[in-house]
């Protein structure tokens, strides 16, 4: 059996196409893995409180008295940690908004990397202390910028969490949704195919994958969900 965390980052909700595609691996990774267990976190909801100089000071306070936003945070980040290190691989959605990932995926970054907890020095340098998992990152754009100057989330998100050592990473990249209706139907098609064949080996992914994928209709529809994704895409 492995345990899978699932953390949903997009603030588009029903519309959110990482948060669609995220769904789908889900499924189809339960279908294909039924002793599987998934905890799932949207961090956009509750929202997470951010990274300032009152919680900074909180994490290195030692034994000196914590404020009681201090105290929640630390706890909040505790409970973080925590639940990372108990689950083997990580699904994150990571949709691009303004060409970085999401103000709600950078605060779970901020709580989590903890010197001690999750990396710490070394006089060979930092090394990271969450090892042996994986993770499965789904990043959707309103525009196309694989292997351009333009995607910065693929090396910073790579960076960050091969930095608290999980370097086994792997990139879905679901592009060009804001390019009109036909462009945003091949690109749910392509990228609902490309996350089905993230299912780990040991069980086949089902035949209806391919099938559902090819067949699913245009997932962006209506003149504001498509004016809302020329605004936060680019």
């Amino acid at each position: 059996m492995s345990r899978v965390l699932v953390l949903k980052s997009s603030i588009l909700g029903e519309y959110s196409q990482s948060g669609k595609l995220v769904d789908f691996f889900v499924e189809q990774w339960r279908e294909t893995h039924p002793e599987d267990r998934f905890t799932v976190r949207d961090l956009a909801n509750p929202t997470l409180p951010e990274l300032d100089g009152e919680v900074m000071a909180g994490f290195t306070a030692g034994d000196k008295p914590l404020t009681p936003h201090q105290q929640s945070t630390l706890a909040l980040s505790d409970e973080l940690i925590a639940e990372l290190k108990s689950h083997d691989t990580l699904i994150i959605s990571a949709p691009m908004y303004n060409f970085n990932i999401p103000t709600q995926l950078k605060i779970y970054f901020d709580l989590i990397a903890r010197a001690g907890q999750t990396f710490r020095y070394t006089s060979a340098g930092a090394e990271g202390l969450v090892t042996g998992k994986k993770a499965i990152v789904i990043s959707s754009r309103g525009g196309i910028h694989a292997d351009t100057p333009t995607d910065l989330i693929t090396p910073y998100v790579k960076l960050f969490l091969g930095f608290i050592g999980i370097t086994d990473v792997e990139f879905v990249l679901a592009e060009g949704f804001a390019y009109g209706p036909e462009a945003a139907e091949k690109a749910a098609q392509d990228s609902r195919i490309a996350v089905a064949q993230k299912i780990p080996a040991g069980v086949a992914v089902p035949a209806s994958a391919p099938a559902q994928a090819q067949a699913a209709p245009a997932t962006v529809s209506g003149g504001f969900l498509s004016n809302l994704l020329k605004k936060l895409f680019r």
